[in-house]
């Protein structure tokens, strides 16, 4: 049953603008009006407002997982011409600079979630009432979120967990060590699993099992094995992997077995505007960037054909793998058996990101960049694969590493003809290969390659010491005492 909450909007001179919404995710602007901060939270429901707010960034994060493709051996950025979204097009090429807007945005909206947090935190005393230890949990689960976006696409990141961040602020900024923001990372997640429960039953929200699987993810980043191990055990068994791996794509399945954790996006928002994207919309914006430039034809929508699968991507699946065509739509294949028509945009691979394309019927008419489709942050797949990863390089246990590895491929072959019996490090290289076959398409590959020392050899174009992180924005360096990245 939906409720009547607030989305809820903080801006850096510390005003809030709240507008009317039905649950989380279903965002509709209706009315505004300004409350001042520091007296805004009287009721329990203020707070439950504020969540949604912090929530509401998780739907911004289009670029984090853009990139994610984009800047590895998996994807080329295409669109339109080779100046269309030119800050993709440099991460691309492996010559993005600090003047990049896209990763502008990505260090601004992550900031935008952490002072949200923060906000809560340091108000969280101000009244008591029923299950705010359990609102705040979720509240250190999305800050963590948050940091961990930052610190694995910038490095050392400025910290702050006591208060907001303000425009004043910014002269006195500084640098902090990755190994201290994971330090806050690991203490907000162990608090959200002490704090949460393991089932929550509003979609999209963050539960112990969901805190579990990022932490685990977090221990990896860092090559702790043995706590990565640890922490993924628990949730072996409690999620399953649907026997068609295309079926997790669609819209009906959302949420469903597979699901850890999904950013949820719906297509009922009233209104959209480009330059105000994505924040005005609570569509799924980058499902449009992955469509067919100027299709005509069944089943799909219409897009601007960027984040194009590579030929290498392509035939790296074995015959009989269902996650070939899950993952990618041979669109030349496509339109010779359903006469269908295109036109070719920039890069034209004849590939298409066929788990989040546009589909007809998955937004409305009226505004089209409002694609339902969430996003797949976490899913069990994920957790099989890490769980395999951390006991064979942790020296823990092949024999389990071999077994989650091979509960994957039974799905994707639908049967156990490519069981693996690997040991040692020629394992390890078969979870990493699995990896990228499992999840091309969802903003991995790039973050994957780089942890695992893989980068400079998959990647064109990639200069070791300098592309393993990407560019703190210049905007930032200029009205803070922020140092650059090595290289920039």
């Amino acid at each position: 049953m939906k409720k009547s909450i607030n989305k809820f909007i903080l801006s850096i001179s510390l005003i809030f603008l709240f507008t009317g919404c039905d649950d989380y995710v279903d965002y509709e602007a209706s009315e505004n009006y300004q409350i001042v901060a520091d007296d805004y939270f009287k009721t329990s429901s203020d707070y439950e407002s504020a969540l949604v707010g912090v929530y509401d960034i998780l739907q911004w994060t289009l670029y984090n997982f853009m990139i994610g493709e984009i800047a590895s051996d998996n994807s080329l950025c295409g669109g339109e011409s080779a100046s269309d979204v030119l800050g993709l097009q440099q991460i691309d090429d492996m010559l993005h600079n600090p003047v990049n807007d896209q990763l502008s945005r990505i260090w601004q909206y992550m900031y935008e979630g952490v002072n949200r947090a923060n906000y809560m935190i340091e108000n969280k005393d101000v009244i008591d009432f029923p299950r705010k230890d359990e609102m705040y949990a979720e509240v250190h689960f999305l800050r963590a979120f948050f940091y961990f976006e930052l610190v694995k696409i910038y490095g050392d990141v400025p910290l702050f967990t006591e208060g907001r961040l303000t425009a004043g602020d910014s002269g006195t900024l500084t640098r902090v060590a990755k190994s201290e923001v994971y330090s806050i990372i690991e203490s907000d997640l162990q608090a959200a699993i002490n704090g949460l429960p393991a089932q929550k039953s509003t979609d999209g929200r963050a539960t112990s099992f969901t805190a579990h699987a990022l932490l685990g993810k977090v221990y990896l980043y860092q090559d702790k094995f043995t706590e990565a191990a640890n922490i993924l055990e628990p949730l072996i068994g409690l999620y399953t992997l649907p026997a068609d791996p295309s079926s997790v794509f669609l819209v009906d399945g959302e949420n469903g077995p597979e699901a850890v954790f999904e950013i949820q996006h719906s297509k009922e928002s009233n209104g959209w505007n480009w330059g105000w994207m994505p924040q005005s919309t609570e569509g799924n914006f980058g499902v449009i960037h992955h469509g067919i430039r100027g299709y005509n034809g069944p089943v799909y929508s219409s897009g601007w054909s960027f984040n194009v699968p590579t030929q290498d991507l392509f035939d790296a699946y074995s015959d009989g793998d269902q996650r070939k065509n899950a993952s990618i739509l041979d669109i030349v294949a496509w339109a010779d058996a359903n006469s269908a028509q295109y036109n070719e945009g920039y890069e034209h691979t004849g590939y298409f990101n066929n788990k989040y394309i546009p589909r007809a019927g998955y937004s409305k008419n009226t505004t089209e960049l409002n694609y339902e489709n969430n996003y797949r942050y976490l899913r069990y797949a994920d957790v099989l694969l890490m769980a395999a990863e951390a006991n064979n390089r942790g020296g823990i246990s092949d024999s389990k590493a071999q077994n989650y590895l091979n509960q994957v491929r039974s799905r994707a072959f639908g049967n156990n003809s490519q069981a693996s019996s690997s040991t040692g490090s020629t394992l390890t290289q078969e979870i990493w290969d699995e990896r990228r076959l499992e999840f091309a398409g969802e903003g991995h590959r790039f973050f994957d390659l780089v942890r695992t020392g893989q980068a400079a050899n998959e990647i064109n174009g990639f200069v070791e010491g300098k592309h393993e992180l990407f560019p703190i924005p210049q905007t930032e360096i200029d009205i803070s005492n922020l140092t650059q990245n090595p290289g920039y």
